[in-house]
Protein backbone atom coordinates (compact mmCIF):
# COMPACT_ATOMS: atom_id res chain seq x y z
CA UNK A 1 0.00 0.00 0.00
CA UNK A 2 1.12 3.47 -0.56
CA UNK A 3 3.96 2.41 -3.11
CA UNK A 4 6.17 5.09 -4.22
CA UNK A 5 4.93 7.92 -1.69
CA UNK A 6 7.40 8.96 1.21
CA UNK A 7 6.81 8.45 4.71
CA UNK A 8 8.02 10.61 7.31
CA UNK A 9 6.76 12.11 10.85
CA UNK A 10 6.19 16.04 11.18
CA UNK A 11 6.23 17.22 14.94
CA UNK A 12 3.75 20.11 15.01
CA UNK A 13 3.58 22.39 18.17
CA UNK A 14 1.20 19.59 19.58
CA UNK A 15 2.10 16.33 18.13
CA UNK A 16 3.93 13.88 16.51
CA UNK A 17 2.05 13.25 12.85
CA UNK A 18 2.69 10.29 10.42
CA UNK A 19 2.48 11.83 6.78
CA UNK A 20 2.53 9.74 3.76
CA UNK A 21 3.18 11.56 0.45
CA UNK A 22 3.40 11.26 -3.21
CA UNK A 23 2.26 12.65 -6.70
CA UNK A 24 2.72 15.56 -8.53
CA UNK A 25 0.65 18.31 -8.45
CA UNK A 26 -1.86 21.20 -6.69
CA UNK A 27 -1.79 19.83 -2.92
CA UNK A 28 -4.21 17.65 -1.84
CA UNK A 29 -4.63 16.58 2.24
CA UNK A 30 -6.73 13.43 2.80
CA UNK A 31 -8.00 12.78 6.52
CA UNK A 32 -9.07 9.20 7.93
CA UNK A 33 -11.99 8.52 10.18
CA UNK A 34 -12.28 6.95 13.57
CA UNK A 35 -10.90 3.63 13.85
CA UNK A 36 -8.39 4.14 10.77
CA UNK A 37 -5.26 6.03 9.71
CA UNK A 38 -3.86 7.22 6.71
CA UNK A 39 -4.10 3.29 5.05
CA UNK A 40 -7.97 4.06 4.81
CA UNK A 41 -7.33 5.55 1.56
CA UNK A 42 -5.10 3.31 0.29
CA UNK A 43 -7.76 2.75 -2.72
CA UNK A 44 -7.83 5.72 -3.95
CA UNK A 45 -4.75 7.90 -3.17
CA UNK A 46 -2.35 6.31 -5.37
CA UNK A 47 -4.84 7.08 -8.17
CA UNK A 48 -5.14 10.96 -6.92
CA UNK A 49 -1.44 11.32 -6.86
CA UNK A 50 -1.40 11.15 -10.74
CA UNK A 51 -2.67 14.87 -10.70
CA UNK A 52 -1.97 15.68 -7.24
CA UNK A 53 0.65 15.63 -4.70
CA UNK A 54 -1.67 13.66 -2.15
CA UNK A 55 -0.46 14.21 1.37
CA UNK A 56 -2.43 11.31 3.96
CA UNK A 57 -1.83 11.33 7.59
CA UNK A 58 -2.56 9.86 10.95
CA UNK A 59 -4.68 12.06 13.29
CA UNK A 60 -2.92 12.62 16.73
CA UNK A 61 -4.18 10.36 18.57
CA UNK A 62 -4.84 7.63 15.70
CA UNK A 63 -2.45 5.18 14.07
CA UNK A 64 1.18 5.62 14.82
CA UNK A 65 0.46 9.36 15.34
CA UNK A 66 1.97 10.46 19.12
CA UNK A 67 -0.86 10.18 21.40
CA UNK A 68 -0.60 13.82 23.82
CA UNK A 69 -2.38 14.33 26.62
CA UNK A 70 -6.39 15.63 26.16
CA UNK A 71 -5.97 17.41 29.53
CA UNK A 72 -9.06 18.08 31.73
CA UNK A 73 -11.25 19.48 29.18
CA UNK A 74 -10.29 17.21 26.74
CA UNK A 75 -9.31 20.09 24.16
CA UNK A 76 -6.14 18.20 23.42
CA UNK A 77 -8.39 16.41 20.82
CA UNK A 78 -10.72 19.11 19.97
CA UNK A 79 -11.13 19.46 16.43
CA UNK A 80 -8.88 22.56 16.54
CA UNK A 81 -6.66 21.03 18.34
CA UNK A 82 -6.57 18.62 15.15
CA UNK A 83 -6.90 21.02 12.47
CA UNK A 84 -3.46 22.99 13.62
CA UNK A 85 -1.55 20.05 13.62
CA UNK A 86 -2.71 19.54 9.72
CA UNK A 87 -2.18 23.01 8.94
CA UNK A 88 1.46 22.41 10.73
CA UNK A 89 1.97 19.32 8.53
CA UNK A 90 1.12 20.96 5.49
CA UNK A 91 3.16 24.07 6.33
CA UNK A 92 6.56 21.93 6.63
CA UNK A 93 5.44 20.58 3.62
CA UNK A 94 5.72 24.31 1.66
CA UNK A 95 1.84 24.03 1.07
CA UNK A 96 0.11 27.35 2.74
CA UNK A 97 -2.95 26.75 0.71
CA UNK A 98 -4.34 23.40 -0.45
CA UNK A 99 -7.26 21.08 -1.25
CA UNK A 100 -8.45 18.71 1.78
CA UNK A 101 -10.75 15.89 2.19
CA UNK A 102 -12.10 14.17 5.50
CA UNK A 103 -13.56 11.30 6.21
CA UNK A 104 -15.88 10.93 9.92
CA UNK A 105 -13.79 12.80 12.30
CA UNK A 106 -11.28 13.70 9.32
CA UNK A 107 -14.41 15.45 7.86
CA UNK A 108 -14.93 17.25 11.28
CA UNK A 109 -11.31 18.19 11.80
CA UNK A 110 -11.84 19.61 7.89
CA UNK A 111 -15.00 21.55 8.75
CA UNK A 112 -13.18 23.23 11.81
CA UNK A 113 -10.25 23.62 9.44
CA UNK A 114 -12.17 25.71 6.91
CA UNK A 115 -13.60 27.97 10.04
CA UNK A 116 -10.09 28.87 11.80
CA UNK A 117 -7.99 28.90 8.55
CA UNK A 118 -10.28 29.51 5.72
CA UNK A 119 -7.14 31.48 3.90
CA UNK A 120 -5.50 27.54 3.90
CA UNK A 121 -8.45 25.45 2.55
CA UNK A 122 -8.43 25.92 -1.30
CA UNK A 123 -11.64 23.29 -1.77
CA UNK A 124 -13.29 21.24 0.63
CA UNK A 125 -14.63 17.74 -0.06
CA UNK A 126 -16.69 16.27 3.09
CA UNK A 127 -17.52 12.56 3.64
CA UNK A 128 -20.22 10.97 5.15
CA UNK A 129 -20.75 12.91 8.40
CA UNK A 130 -23.76 15.70 9.43
CA UNK A 131 -22.65 18.48 11.29
CA UNK A 132 -22.17 17.55 15.08
CA UNK A 133 -24.10 21.09 16.08
CA UNK A 134 -26.93 19.63 13.82
CA UNK A 135 -26.48 15.93 15.57
CA UNK A 136 -26.47 17.04 19.41
CA UNK A 137 -28.92 19.53 18.86
CA UNK A 138 -31.19 17.16 17.26
CA UNK A 139 -30.72 13.93 18.78
CA UNK A 140 -33.19 10.92 17.72
CA UNK A 141 -33.70 7.71 18.71
CA UNK A 142 -32.55 6.51 14.63
CA UNK A 143 -28.95 7.99 15.10
CA UNK A 144 -28.59 7.24 18.81
CA UNK A 145 -29.37 3.82 18.30
CA UNK A 146 -26.98 3.60 15.35
CA UNK A 147 -24.45 5.95 16.47
CA UNK A 148 -24.18 4.15 20.20
CA UNK A 149 -20.75 4.76 20.39
CA UNK A 150 -20.87 8.49 20.66
CA UNK A 151 -22.28 8.34 23.98
CA UNK A 152 -20.18 5.28 24.68
CA UNK A 153 -17.34 6.74 24.50
CA UNK A 154 -17.65 9.89 26.23
CA UNK A 155 -18.36 8.23 29.26
CA UNK A 156 -15.38 8.84 32.33
CA UNK A 157 -12.20 7.54 32.11
CA UNK A 158 -11.92 4.56 32.19
CA UNK A 159 -15.10 2.79 31.55
CA UNK A 160 -15.21 2.72 28.21
CA UNK A 161 -11.35 1.99 28.03
CA UNK A 162 -11.59 -0.69 30.29
CA UNK A 163 -14.35 -2.47 28.41
CA UNK A 164 -13.26 -1.83 24.94
CA UNK A 165 -9.51 -2.72 25.98
CA UNK A 166 -10.68 -6.27 27.42
CA UNK A 167 -10.97 -7.74 23.77
CA UNK A 168 -9.78 -4.77 21.27
CA UNK A 169 -10.25 -7.09 18.14
CA UNK A 170 -13.64 -7.98 18.92
CA UNK A 171 -14.76 -4.24 19.31
CA UNK A 172 -13.23 -3.10 15.89
CA UNK A 173 -14.69 -6.00 14.19
CA UNK A 174 -18.18 -5.65 15.63
CA UNK A 175 -17.58 -1.57 14.88
CA UNK A 176 -16.65 -2.16 11.37
CA UNK A 177 -19.03 -4.89 10.24
CA UNK A 178 -22.06 -2.42 10.29
CA UNK A 179 -23.73 -4.07 7.09
CA UNK A 180 -24.45 -7.21 5.36
CA UNK A 181 -21.29 -7.42 4.07
CA UNK A 182 -19.64 -7.25 7.26
CA UNK A 183 -15.81 -7.35 6.62
CA UNK A 184 -15.26 -7.90 2.96
CA UNK A 185 -14.68 -5.02 1.54
CA UNK A 186 -11.59 -4.47 3.72
CA UNK A 187 -8.51 -4.88 2.89
CA UNK A 188 -6.88 -7.69 5.11
CA UNK A 189 -3.49 -5.93 5.24
CA UNK A 190 -5.43 -2.61 6.56
CA UNK A 191 -7.29 -4.41 9.02
CA UNK A 192 -4.58 -5.76 10.88
CA UNK A 193 -3.45 -2.67 10.90
CA UNK A 194 -6.61 -0.70 12.53
CA UNK A 195 -6.50 -4.19 14.92
CA UNK A 196 -2.80 -3.61 15.78
CA UNK A 197 -3.32 0.82 16.67
CA UNK A 198 -6.15 -0.51 18.78
CA UNK A 199 -4.82 -3.15 20.89
CA UNK A 200 -2.93 0.22 22.15
CA UNK A 201 -4.55 1.35 25.43
CA UNK A 202 -3.50 4.71 24.86
CA UNK A 203 -4.82 4.99 21.14
CA UNK A 204 -8.39 3.26 22.88
CA UNK A 205 -8.17 6.40 25.47
CA UNK A 206 -6.97 9.12 22.29
CA UNK A 207 -10.08 7.96 20.42
CA UNK A 208 -12.29 8.66 24.06
CA UNK A 209 -10.69 11.94 24.53
CA UNK A 210 -11.73 12.95 20.93
CA UNK A 211 -15.04 11.58 21.35
CA UNK A 212 -15.28 13.54 25.05
CA UNK A 213 -13.81 16.94 23.30
CA UNK A 214 -16.14 16.72 20.23
CA UNK A 215 -19.33 16.92 23.18
CA UNK A 216 -17.86 20.11 25.25
CA UNK A 217 -15.20 22.13 23.80
CA UNK A 218 -16.08 21.32 20.33
CA UNK A 219 -20.09 21.74 20.47
CA UNK A 220 -18.83 25.00 22.58
CA UNK A 221 -17.10 26.59 20.04
CA UNK A 222 -19.82 25.03 17.06
CA UNK A 223 -22.50 26.61 18.98
CA UNK A 224 -21.31 30.29 19.34
CA UNK A 225 -20.30 29.98 15.37
CA UNK A 226 -23.67 29.23 14.46
CA UNK A 227 -25.11 31.85 16.93
CA UNK A 228 -22.86 34.14 14.83
CA UNK A 229 -23.69 32.93 11.35
CA UNK A 230 -19.76 31.79 10.41
CA UNK A 231 -20.10 29.28 7.99
CA UNK A 232 -17.83 27.70 5.67
CA UNK A 233 -16.68 29.85 2.78
CA UNK A 234 -14.77 27.98 0.09
CA UNK A 235 -16.42 26.08 -2.28
CA UNK A 236 -17.72 22.73 -0.64
CA UNK A 237 -18.38 18.55 -2.10
CA UNK A 238 -20.65 16.76 -0.18
CA UNK A 239 -20.52 12.90 -0.74
CA UNK A 240 -22.32 10.20 1.50
CA UNK A 241 -23.08 6.59 1.54
CA UNK A 242 -26.81 6.16 0.28
CA UNK A 243 -27.27 2.92 3.13
CA UNK A 244 -25.38 4.22 5.74
CA UNK A 245 -26.49 6.57 8.95
CA UNK A 246 -26.31 9.61 7.26
CA UNK A 247 -27.96 8.55 3.88
CA UNK A 248 -30.68 6.95 5.96
CA UNK A 249 -31.21 9.36 8.94
CA UNK A 250 -30.65 12.65 7.61
CA UNK A 251 -31.08 14.98 4.28
CA UNK A 252 -27.58 16.57 4.40
CA UNK A 253 -28.49 18.73 1.17
CA UNK A 254 -30.76 20.34 3.64
CA UNK A 255 -29.00 20.83 6.53
CA UNK A 256 -25.64 21.75 5.22
CA UNK A 257 -26.39 25.13 3.80
CA UNK A 258 -26.65 26.06 7.49
CA UNK A 259 -23.37 25.34 7.36
CA UNK A 260 -21.53 26.40 4.54
CA UNK A 261 -22.17 28.92 2.31
CA UNK A 262 -20.52 27.53 -1.48
CA UNK A 263 -21.73 23.90 -1.80
CA UNK A 264 -20.76 23.28 -5.17
CA UNK A 265 -22.29 19.87 -5.30
CA UNK A 266 -23.81 16.86 -3.10
CA UNK A 267 -24.31 13.36 -4.03
CA UNK A 268 -25.57 9.84 -2.27
CA UNK A 269 -22.50 7.01 -3.36
CA UNK A 270 -23.75 3.54 -3.44
CA UNK A 271 -22.35 2.73 -0.40
CA UNK A 272 -22.14 2.82 3.44
CA UNK A 273 -20.08 4.73 5.76
CA UNK A 274 -16.74 3.67 4.32
CA UNK A 275 -16.86 5.50 1.25
CA UNK A 276 -13.26 5.07 0.20
CA UNK A 277 -13.30 1.23 1.10
CA UNK A 278 -17.11 0.57 -0.10
CA UNK A 279 -17.18 2.47 -3.45
CA UNK A 280 -13.34 3.33 -3.89
CA UNK A 281 -13.98 3.98 -7.83
CA UNK A 282 -17.40 6.27 -7.61
CA UNK A 283 -15.49 7.89 -4.14
CA UNK A 284 -12.62 8.73 -6.76
CA UNK A 285 -14.15 9.77 -9.42
CA UNK A 286 -16.17 12.61 -7.15
CA UNK A 287 -13.22 13.71 -5.53
CA UNK A 288 -10.78 13.68 -8.79
CA UNK A 289 -13.70 15.98 -10.87
CA UNK A 290 -13.93 18.23 -7.72
CA UNK A 291 -10.21 19.39 -7.17
CA UNK A 292 -9.50 18.99 -10.69
CA UNK A 293 -12.12 21.76 -11.22
CA UNK A 294 -9.84 24.76 -10.49
CA UNK A 295 -6.64 26.34 -9.29
CA UNK A 296 -5.82 25.99 -5.55
CA UNK A 297 -4.55 29.92 -5.57
CA UNK A 298 -7.90 30.48 -6.96
CA UNK A 299 -10.54 28.15 -5.72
Amino acid sequence: MFEGFIRTEVKTSGARIVTVRGGNGPALLLMHGNPFSHLSWHKIAPRLAGEFTVVATDLRGYGDSEKPPGGPDHSGYSFRAMAQDQIEVMASLGFERFYAAGHDRGARVLHRMCLDHPEKVARAAILDIIPQHHLLNNVTREWGTFSWHWFFMIQPYDFPERLMGADPDYFIEKKLAKTEQGLSFFDPAALAEYKRYFRDRATIHAMCEDYRATHGVDLDMDTADFAAARKITCPVLLLWGATGGVGRNHKPLEIWPRYASNIRAGKALPCGHYLSDEAPEETYRELRAFFAAADPGKA
